[in-house]
């Protein structure tokens, strides 16, 4: 392995790890395995909250993030229905709460299907988009007003895999670059008439890895060990 001219590994990020964590425990390794720093970066921040694909980048391969970042995602996320939180997921405890009585099976599905194609999503102010020269998180956990601008996304589909009334649904989204899967689940709880936030997350994919075809943190230590190493830029 060459992870000077570069290599691209995929990985089963877990529950509460950060992307930069993630992308800080791989340099630490690598740099102790061949003896010089390297250049590593993710191709995609996943949410610490949420699990599965995390692409990392090493060496020269870190010159493909651009375009690793446009390839097709799919996620599985779980939804609370008839209920909010700022977050539009579990780091904030649930702030409003709304009426689920006429959520009906069709109902939802009309709704999912609505969402798919091309749309403007305004994006989580706990979330690293950039506001007044600031992550907007920054601004938000401080109790600062943020404001973002809609941004267009495309959706590819959504399928209703699970719904048990009057307050959970499971769906499979399969998207474009800059979805947040957060902030979607915060518009189709207001399409339903009522609220809605994430209880879970898992990327399934991206491009074509798959989340079964990722490293572990642990399985890629123990492979890494296995692996006979050259440090040859030419």
């Amino acid at each position: 392995m060459n992870f000077l001219k570069g290599q691209v590994l995929a990985f089963d990020k877990p529950y509460r790890a950060t992307s930069f964590r993630m992308v800080a425990h791989v340099r630490r390794l690598l740099t102790k395995r061949i003896g010089r720093r390297l250049k590593v970066g993710h191709a995609g921040t996943l949410d610490p909250l949420a699990t599965g694909v995390l692409v990392i980048c090493t060496g020269r391969a870190t010159k493909t993030i651009e375009a690793l970042q446009g390839h097709t995602k799919e996620y599985v996320a779980e939804l609370c229905l008839g209920a909010t939180t700022p977050s539009y997921d579990l780091e904030h405890p649930v702030d409003a709460v709304y009426p689920t009585a006429h959520i009906t099976d069709a109902l939802v599905r009309e709704t999912l299907h609505r969402f798919e194609g091309d749309t403007d999503q305004v994006p989580p102010i706990f979330s690293a988009c950039h506001a007044d020269g600031k992550r907007a998180y920054e601004l938000a956990r401080k109790g600062k007003d943020v404001e973002l601008k809609p941004k267009r996304i495309h959706i590819d589909s959504i399928v209703l895999e699970e719904l048990r009334l009057p307050d959970y649904a499971r769906i499979r989204v399969t998207c474009g670059k800059g979805t947040y899967i957060r902030a979607l689940a915060r518009d189709i709880g207001e399409a339903l008439g009522s609220g809605a936030h994430l209880t879970s997350l898992r990327r399934t994919r991206v491009g074509d890895i798959r989340v079964e075809d990722c490293f572990t943190e642990e399985g890629f230590e123990a492979w890494l060990s296995q692996q006979t190493i050259e440090n040859d830029l030419d």
